[in-house]
């Protein structure tokens, strides 16, 4: 069976302006003297996508959008297509963010069709994935994540290189993280549902924990069985952190 390099991405939300993009080349500076086991991306906001991929080709540090829009192009005021994502340099994209899903009424539905269109402009998906607080408490949390992955994930994934971003809703810039012992139990649910669905390919495809991830918890956290990376927030703002939970590994 293939062995799949972990991968940790980093998601800088609505953060970042021009001055910023010297802490993306601050990473790809870090990771040229001290070589990571890990695949590295740094995931700006659209107005970033090519002055950042610029900078950092030939680094190794990859470069992704957040989101895109299902059609190819039309009239959808504001919006950004994964073919245009890919012409400013992207190799991957966020699909199903946890506050795409809140904020914008994302469905699993919805997700599955950017995937769709991510996968048509030959960009590699990171499909996010995570339970509310209320959802946890009920003791749901691994029935509401399973259900998100087998909706989340169009077939056509098949033998394409993609990814499973979990989240638990409620530890996302929160400062909380759930236990070790949930998060595996999560992640062995989600490779569960992998599997199931694609196969041998499913036993390989790497499986992210986001969450307030930090220098100072991401050595634990990526040791936890069938944790393949991570998706960070507000850590990967700043080079030194981001650098720190890279070094984790």
């Amino acid at each position: 069976m293939a062995t799949v390099r972990p991968l940790i991405a980093g998601n800088w939300k609505m953060n970042g302006l021009s001055h910023q993009i010297a802490e993306a080349e601050a990473v790809a500076k870090g990771l040229a003297e001290t070589p990571s086991s890990a695949r590295v991306a740094i995931c700006p906001p659209a107005t970033l996508i090519d002055r950042i991929s610029r900078e950092l080709a030939d680094s190794g540090v990859e470069v992704g959008g957040q989101d895109c829009h299902a059609e190819a192009c039309g009239a959808f005021t504001g919006d950004v297509c994964a073919e245009m994502l890919a012409d400013a340099g992207a190799t991957l994209v966020i699909l199903g963010h946890s506050e795409r899903r809140a904020g914008y009424g994302e469905t699993d539905a919805v997700v599955a069709s950017k995937v769709e269109a991510a996968l048509r402009a030959g960009l590699e998906p990171i499909v996010c994935v995570g339970e509310t607080l209320e959802q946890r408490k009920a003791g749901q949390a691994v029935q509401v994540v399973q259900a998100q992955v087998r909706g989340s994930l169009p077939q056509s994934l098949k033998r394409r290189a993609f990814s499973v971003a979990y989240e638990p809703v409620w530890a996302i810039g929160t400062g909380l993280t759930p236990t070790l012992e949930d998060i595996e139990e999560v992640h062995v649910a989600v490779r569960a549902v992998l599997v199931e669905a694609f196969g041998e390919q499913g036993a390989t495809v790497p499986i992210l924990y986001g969450g307030s991830v930090k220098p100072s918890n991401a050595g634990e956290i990526l040791h936890v069985k069938d944790v393949g990376g991570a998706l960070v927030g507000g850590a990967s703002l700043k080079a030194s952190d981001f650098l720190g939970i890279i070094r984790a590994l």
